[in-house]
């Protein structure tokens, strides 16, 4: 009786009741558990959470050195001359003593045209001149007869005039016969074409055989004097100023070419004259310029990039281009501060030689700005410097975002 009044009474638990308190004991547990290495590791040190904020950038000092100043412009390869060899009478080219493209000294034979005809014609003048060499001779002795016999009165006076005036008749011709002769040997030593000036000859126009005359368009083959040669470019007339008080100075001004990419000097030189006109139409005005192109890179109607060097401006302050940022104000650059935040500094960029630009205004020599990283940047960030190569395996490893590794740079 007693025993089932107290199974009745409710003292014993519900089953459903056990999960629970299993449960809350186990977290309980796990608590205590956590709590414990979390008093082990203690706080997160304020330096390691400030480094967690830092911005990875790559930062370079800024330097001062010479720059050149220069002007550039879209240039035109002239040779100093260009001379189309020709025939100089008609024949048959029986000889042609040249290369194609090689480099002939004024007077070298270029190519030889059948001389027969004009030898022939050499013999003729030749002989007619001895024949009336003969006639004048024997003039000339009855002259002399005949004034002997005048001064001892044996003929008449007009007999021995007669005869004085066959005798300039005769010289007279003889001097024709010289001349005829004369152009007979010159048409003779055209038939032997030589370099007229010294250069590069180009390409063959006529091949042996072919009948040749005086008057065709095309000659025989182009020379043209390409060591040194010209190059005609243009600047823009508000340039011109600066050029010409050089000149007057007496100065020479260098001039560069490049090619296509503005990389590979291609010859080097000094500027030879100024145009004397601005075309109306562009605003600019043309130069001329000479160079060496002792290597041959150079060739006419070639389209080059010229640099013509105007001025050095001595321990310029240079920045990287890479740094120079531009805003709604103008450009500007970031600067790295000693306590590792950057500043924001307007600058005034001034001539650019290569991937350095010289900054006329708002930073030091030995300064260091930011030149890679700074999409997140702005003013008072602080930041963590990279080395170089540190930034080149992270953009080839492809970082998200642009974070570098943090690998710290030594302190400038």
């Amino acid at each position: 009786m007693r025993n089932s009044e107290s199974r009745g009474s409710g003292l014993v638990p519900p089953r459903w009741v056990w999960p629970l308190v299993f449960l809350a004991a186990g977290m309980i547990i796990f608590v205590a558990i956590r709590s414990s290495e979390d008093g082990q590791r203690g706080p997160l040190p304020d330096a390691r959470r400030a480094a967690d904020k830092r911005l990875p950038v790559r930062a370079v000092p800024i330097t001062a050195q010479d720059v050149e100043v220069s002007l550039s412009g879209l240039g035109t390869v002239t040779p100093i001359s260009s001379v189309t060899v020709r025939s100089r009478v008609d024949g048959q080219l029986v000889r042609v003593a040249f290369r194609e493209g090689q480099d002939v000294r004024g007077g070298d034979l270029l190519a030889e045209i059948d001389p027969r005809p004009f030898e022939v014609q050499v013999k003729l003048a030749e002989g007619q001149l001895a024949r009336d060499l003969a006639l004048l001779q024997n003039a000339e002795l009855d002259l002399e007869r005949y004034r002997t016999l005048l001064a001892q009165d044996s003929i008449a006076k007009q007999q021995v005039d007669t005869q004085d005036a066959l005798v300039r008749q005769y010289r007279g011709t003889v001097k024709v016969d010289e001349g005829q002769l004369d152009n007979a040997r010159l048409q003779l030593s055209y038939t032997r074409i030589s370099a007229p000036v010294a250069g590069r000859i180009g390409l063959r126009q006529v091949d042996v055989g072919n009948m040749i005359r005086a008057s065709d368009a095309n000659g025989l083959a182009v020379i043209t004097q390409v060591r040194p040669v010209d190059v005609v470019f243009s600047i823009p007339q508000d340039s011109l100023p600066q050029v010409m008080k050089r000149l007057h100075g007496g100065d020479k001004l260098r001039v560069d070419a490049f090619g296509r990419e503005q990389v590979t000097r291609l010859a080097t030189g000094t500027l030879l004259t100024v145009d004397n006109q601005i075309d109306p139409s562009t605003g600019t005005i043309r130069l001329k310029a000479r160079l060496s192109n002792e290597a041959s890179n150079l060739f006419p109607n070639q389209f080059v990039n010229v640099r013509l060097q105007v001025e050095t401006r001595r321990a310029a302050t240079v920045v990287p281009s890479a740094a120079i940022q531009q805003g709604t104000l103008g450009a500007y650059v970031y600067v790295v501060k000693a306590d590792r935040t950057v500043t924001v500094r307007a600058i005034k960029p001034g001539p650019v030689q290569g991937d350095m630009t010289v900054a006329e205004n708002g930073v030091t020599a030995g300064e260091l700005v930011v030149v890679d990283g700074v999409d997140k940047l702005k003013e008072g960030a602080s930041v963590e410097l990279v080395s170089e190569d540190a930034a080149a395996r992270a953009a080839d490893s492809g970082g998200k975002d642009g974070q570098y590794p943090r690998q710290r740079s030594a302190k400038p």
